[in-house]
């Protein structure tokens, strides 16, 4: 547990999700399955994440919306430039 506050802790986690999803966005090499396979969960998975955390608070957000801020772009654009 962090000995923070939890505005504090809200700000480092928020900056940590930026930090992997910028993490994601530059090393394209990483195949969605090779996260499924390793980690459990692809880019796919954070954006439906994104979604559903904003439905949770009654925010309404687009799904693809919501891919292309994940992947950094339309993700028809990225499967075309970077899936294998």
């Amino acid at each position: 547990m962090l000995n923070v506050d939890q505005a504090t802790q809200t700000e480092l986690e928020a900056a940590a999700f930026r930090h992997l999803v910028a993490h994601l966005q530059n090393n394209t090499e990483v195949q969605n399955i090779d996260l499924m396979n390793l980690a459990g969960f692809c880019r796919n998975c954070l954006a439906k994440w994104v979604k559903a955390a904003g439905e949770e608070r009654g925010v309404a957000l687009e799904y693809d919306a919501v891919r292309e801020h994940i992947y950094g772009m339309p993700y028809d654009e990225w499967k075309t430039k970077y899936q294998k």
